[in-house]
């Protein structure tokens, strides 16, 4: 989702102000985000109708294919520049927090991806 977790802004201490800001930022992201989210939608309703026709038109799927991309590519830089924004709002030392605790996290994924993945198969 495009919010910053209580939690997150408690670890770094932020400032009601900063609170304040930050949550307006993710606000008018998300709003961005929810059309970003219905204009991919309908692309993959297109997909779906190209591919189901009797003949599937190969230069059709490829002009879809790249509209997808670019829907992809928009909804990253909208990402990105809510990312950004936010960035501004906080102070070196907590963003360097911030992508401590995010590290520590990944760290933590990843284990436990690798202790499921040790696991036996469970038998039928």
């Amino acid at each position: 989702g495009m919010q910053m977790p209580e939690r997150m802004l408690d670890q770094v201490n932020a400032t009601p102000e900063q609170r304040t800001q930050i949550k307006q930022i993710m606000q008018a992201a998300a709003t961005d985000m929810k059309a970003q989210h219905e204009s991919g939608r309908a692309l993959r309703d297109q997909a779906m109708q190209l591919f189901t026709q009797p003949n599937v038109d190969a230069n059709a799927v490829e002009g879809l294919r790249q509209k997808m991309l670019s829907q992809h590519d928009q909804t990253s830089k909208r990402m990105m520049q809510a990312m950004l924004d936010s960035s501004k709002v906080l102070t070196p030392e907590q963003r360097l927090k911030l992508a401590d605790m995010q590290k520590q996290r990944r760290d933590m994924m990843e284990r436990h991806q690798r202790e499921r993945s040790a696991m036996p198969a469970p038998k039928s």
